[in-house]
């Protein structure tokens, strides 16, 4: 890999239209991601591209004019240090928000390269347009800020945003409770009945381990293999699956630990308190995210924990 300071102003200017094209070619990537659901906000992404081919092109007529018409390649990943950007396979599923926060980034690097550069540079022509393409990189987040003003009217906003609310509900909070209510709920049974069954505390806590774990994988798996997301809109399956696992396993250890307390007594008292502020969290997302009515979701979610509760009491005293 080369060092920057030792690139000469020929390769600068290679190293600076690669960078256009790349940078041109992601906004690009961002809008056809986006175009189907914030198609708004995809538009802006493509004259943003569009502004990227503009400077390439200006770049190229400069290094013809200087150095003939062969272009050397030289990309960021040849450049020590070089920031790198990520393709977008790896940044799917895409978020408009995290999308904006990424352009910006891009602007703000490009900006600091082209002022590097024209700070090397010793010709009074390359210098120039390096410096001009530093002031309009800077002047980029404006352009951005004047495209969804004129684009992004509050009506597109809105929509774009209630759009961006379903996805994280089907992506995110959707499985997550799914696994959260799994965990919490169905792993109350084994714990308490190990607990009433031989008054052993950590008995219980391994049980309860066990059971978490267990559940956390089996639901994970599930929810990956539920669907691709395609036709019903829930995005990556790994990510659901992920999310799921992950909370169906918090879900059963929260209720658990308080086993790691050694008398009897006092750790059920606290596992019980555990259990009620489970429940309580996970009425509270359904409220909250899935419009459920709050009376309606505690009750549900209280009455189906107590009985799970109950009969593990039951099944472990027998």
């Amino acid at each position: 890999m080369r060092k920057f300071d030792d690139l000469s102003e020929r390769e600068i200017l290679a190293l600076a239209i690669a960078n256009e094209e790349e940078d041109g070619r992601i906004y690009a990537d961002f809008a056809d991601g986006l175009r189907e659901n914030y198609p708004t906000s995809a538009q802006v992404l493509a004259d943003m591209a569009a502004e990227e081919n503009v400077h390439r092109r200006r770049l190229i007529d400069l290094f013809a004019a200087k150095f003939g018409e062969h272009i050397p390649l030289i990309r960021r990943q040849d450049i020590r240090g070089y920031i790198q950007r990520k393709p977008i396979w790896q940044l799917r599923p895409l978020g408009v928000e995290a999308v904006r926060t990424r352009a910006r980034e891009m602007e703000q690097d490009a900006a600091r390269f082209y002022r590097l550069a024209a700070e090397r540079s010793t010709d009074a022509g390359i210098r120039k347009l390096l410096g001009d393409l530093a002031h309009e990189e800077d002047k980029h987040d404006h352009l951005a800020a004047e495209l969804e003003t004129r684009l992004l009217t509050p009506e597109a906003r809105q929509t774009e945003d209630e759009h961006e609310r379903r996805r994280f509900i089907l992506q995110v909070i959707q499985p997550g409770l799914v696994g959260l209510m799994d965990g919490s709920v169905s792993t109350l049974a084994p714990v308490f009945a190990a607990a009433f069954a031989t008054h052993v505390p950590w008995n219980a806590f391994l049980v309860g381990m066990a059971a978490s774990v267990g559940a956390g994988i089996s639901m994970g798996f599930a929810e990956a293999l539920a669907d691709d997301g395609k036709l019903s809109g829930r995005g990556a399956p790994l990510l659901r699956g992920l999310v799921c696992g992950l909370m169906t396993t918090a879900g059963g250890i929260g209720h658990t630990v308080p086993f790691l307390i050694p008398y009897f007594v006092p750790a059920t008292v606290v596992a019980c308190v555990v259990v009620v502020i489970e429940l309580a969290a996970i009425a509270w997302i359904q409220w909250r995210f899935m419009d459920t009515p709050p009376l309606s979701a505690a009750a549900k979610v209280m009455l189906g924990g107590g009985l799970v509760l109950a009969a593990g009491v039951a099944i472990g005293s027998s």
